[in-house]
């Protein structure tokens, strides 16, 4: 179960609960992210449209997405609703809970490593990650990324931040980003198609895609896990094919985007 610091949600907030019971007036849920803590869906919270039998749209051991109302310590649970929210906000809600599941077996997987059980490697780094980096997996992901320095930088103790980066590195993959630019190229030469052709292959050698756009347009499109490594790749790569051609009396323009 992925945890929360905060022993109450807050109203406004979109939980993930498990239904455990439905009765005629509404339903009750387990909060995934609030250990020991309890949903509340009257009925007429369920659907925007008139509801005549709850257990058309609720049933035990649903998965449900809701909307905090109100927040009653005193009864134990709080009131939220499941009518109140967007279907993409449902389903990004649902995508980034799952994900944080994912993390959670990480930081798991770390603590063991460190003779520590999830309640401790919570309290030690977890809760901590979730500060810094929003969620647990936005640590770990940094640290696939850049380094248990990176972790220490925010204050991870070095021990924990090691551990993490080694399970990190062995198991996210950073996301990766594709850009494309575009260089018209120009030959009058009698052998100008030889000489363009040879442009776009000093391109490829830098593992850059070419597209014929229609001549003398070419689309350039360059795929890594850097941003800023891949406009530099990009530049770099149309900048090859300009000298080519120019070098034999011929002319080349590079676009960034296109108007």
């Amino acid at each position: 179960m992925v945890r929360r610091k905060n022993q109450w949600p807050d109203e406004g907030e979109l939980i993930v609960g498990t239904v455990h019971k439905v009765l005629n007036y509404g339903a009750f849920a387990s909060l995934e992210e609030y250990q020991g803590k309890e949903a509340f869906i009257h009925i007429s919270e369920v659907s925007s449209g008139w509801v005549k039998n709850i257990r058309d749209y609720v049933r035990e051991n649903q998965k449900i997405v809701a909307r905090v109302l109100r927040v009653n310590p005193r009864k134990g649970h709080v009131d939220v609703s499941m009518k109140r929210i967007r279907e993409d906000q449902r389903t990004k809600k649902i995508q980034s809970w799952k994900i944080e599941q994912k993390a959670e077996k990480f930081l798991e997987l770390v603590g063991k490593g460190m003779d520590k059980d999830l309640d401790a490697s919570y309290d030690e780094v977890g809760y901590l990650l979730m500060e810094r980096f929003g969620d647990i997996y936005g640590g770990f992901e940094i640290a696939a990324e850049e380094g248990e320095n990176a972790l220490i930088e925010e204050g991870v103790d070095p021990e924990w931040a090691k551990a993490i980066a080694e399970i990190a590195k062995k198991n996210i993959t950073p996301p990766e980003v594709q850009i494309t630019g575009y260089v018209d190229l120009k030959s009058y030469a009698p052998e100008g198609v030889d000489i363009i052709k040879n442009a776009l292959q000093s391109a490829e050698e830098d593992n850059v895609v070419i597209q014929c756009v229609g001549a003398p347009r070419y689309r350039l499109i360059v795929t890594s896990t850097d941003y800023i490594q891949a406009e530099k790749n990009l530049k770099k790569a149309a900048q090859k094919c300009i000298e080519v051609v120019e070098s034999s009396e011929g002319e080349g323009t590079f676009y960034r985007e296109l108007e």
